[in-house]
């Protein structure tokens, strides 16, 4: 096998990893293969649907006005594209990893790493973006149903009236202690939660809906198509999380067939239901009055539909969504990082599995941490905004990485083949480079530093001690 691999990987910083070794290594995995096509769907929606609609959607709406509409539709097309290559390279290699160990596959060592560590950047960052925003409506929740009044210097955003974010915090450890509990423990409780935030949002959409007027919409994009534009860059942070299907390919019982169901599936549910629930919010409360908000869906029933019970409701669902992004992205967090230590590129010793649980437990608690301290000090929209230039640049290689395995390994089997190569990959790959270049520079600055990081941790620690080149030197 070593031999075989030294002749089939090319040299250097670019050497690949043949797939037939990467399927090789997840089928002799320590993981459990516990979850099917029902949990995968699940933990795709668990990571989309949370902060990004319930939140972030009051941030976005002041650049774009009801034009938050288009910004959705502009972001989940790019989506898609990318969503069906995900798809393929899935079924191709069900492997843990997810673009990190595609790109092994395609284009190399070097190449994996910079996904690897902009996948750590964009699941750890995501992880505290999305707690941030449970602070909020945790406090209007006990302050509507129980007068409990919680400081804003405890409960809000830093820059937005905060000092530390408590309930940030203590969300990750929660989520962090459930999935050292156990994969399966961890899948069935994230499926509960789906259930209930999307049983919230349709709630929403009904309710909403009673108090809808046209003339809300009127004037349709204040700020331009460069307002849309803009909101769509950030808004993009509400549809992240499809790609987390991914790294549970080694815990899926039928990867070929369970993670494209689940992958496209996740983002169309999703897709639609942002689109409802943008109209009639704006429908019930003018863009203007959304605006700002740190619960906006919140404040659409309270005040444009005049329902503060139905206010109540939403705080809770929103309490629940964004447990349940917090949960899957963490799980996808470590599985990547699980993927690049078993190959030597951060040590190994974080590949451990704890035999009580088969899970990571060190990993996840390693990773648990700074996300947690992350989310108590850092404001909002900053962080998400670095969540997804990350993403976007995952999702250009992911499209790219498509096009190189079809050429490299016409034959290998594949349970789901994008249709329309490369014309569509390509598509995907130049509308992740359009919304990356309507983000801010500062973002760009962040998202800079962080890579010149990985790169210096490559070439002292990685570089030298990969298993593929220690493989090839034996061999």
């Amino acid at each position: 096998m070593r031999r075989a691999m030294a002749t089939a990987s090319r040299p250097g910083l670019f050497a690949t990893k043949p797939a037939e070794e990467l399927i090789e290594a997840a089928e002799g995995s320590s993981l459990r293969r516990a979850v099917g096509a029902l949990d995968l769907t699940a933990l795709g929606i668990g990571a989309i649907i949370g902060t990004g609609i319930f939140v972030i959607i009051g941030e976005a709406i002041a650049d774009s006005g009801p034009g938050i509409v288009i910004s959705f539709v502009l972001a989940g097309v790019t989506c898609i594209f990318s969503a069906l290559c995900y798809a393929e390279l899935a079924s191709t290699l069900p492997v843990s990893g997810s673009a990190y160990t595609y790109a092994y596959a395609t284009m190399g060592e070097l190449v994996a790493w910079i996904i690897g560590w902009d996948l750590i950047l964009e699941y750890g960052v995501a992880v505290a973006a999305v707690a941030v925003g449970w602070g909020a409506y945790l406090k209007e929740l006990l302050d509507s149903l129980f007068g409990i009044t919680l400081p804003a210097s405890i409960a809000d955003p830093p820059g937005e009236g905060g000092s530390v974010n408590v309930p940030a915090v203590v969300l990750v450890a929660a989520v962090a202690a459930l999935l050292i509990s156990g994969v399966r423990q961890s899948a069935r409780v994230n499926t509960i939660m789906v259930v209930v935030k999307v049983g919230v949002l349709l709630f929403f959409i009904a309710v909403a809906a009673t108090a809808f007027t046209g003339d809300n919409f009127s004037p349709f994009a204040p700020n331009g198509f460069s307002g849309i534009e803009s909101a769509a860059a950030l808004i993009f942070f509400a549809y992240i999380g499809f790609d987390a299907v991914s790294t549970g390919s080694e815990e899926s019982k039928e990867p070929g067939r369970d993670l494209p169901i689940a992958i496209i599936g996740s983002l169309v549910i999703a897709t639609v239901i942002y689109i409802l629930v943008a109209v009639v919010a704006i429908g019930a409360l003018p863009a203007d009055q959304l605006a700002g908000q740190d619960a906006p869906l919140a404040v659409a029933l309270s005040e444009g539909a005049g329902i503060s019970w139905g206010a109540d409701i939403v705080a809770f669902g929103a309490l629940v969504a964004i447990a349940s992004v917090t949960l899957t992205v963490l799980f996808g967090q470590t599985r990547v990082s699980f993927a690049m230590a078993r190959d030597g590129l951060l040590p190994r010793r974080l590949s451990k599995v704890w035999e009580r649980t088969r899970t990571p437990a060190l990993l996840t608690l390693l990773f648990a941490v700074p996300a947690a301290a992350l989310a108590a000090f850092a404001p909002l929209a900053e962080i998400a905004e670095l969540v997804n230039i990350g993403t976007l640049f995952a999702f250009f290689l992911v499209n790219v990485g498509v096009i190189v395995l079809r050429r490299a390994k016409p034959d290998l089997e594949r349970g789901f083949r994008v249709p329309l190569v490369p014309l569509l990959p390509i598509l995907g790959a130049a509308l992740c480079v359009y919304l990356m270049t309507k983000l801010t520079a500062e973002t760009w600055l962040r998202f800079g530093v962080w890579m010149a990081l990985g790169l210096l941790i490559y070439a002292v620690y990685g570089y030298r001690n990969s298993s593929l080149r220690a493989a090839r030197e034996s061999g």
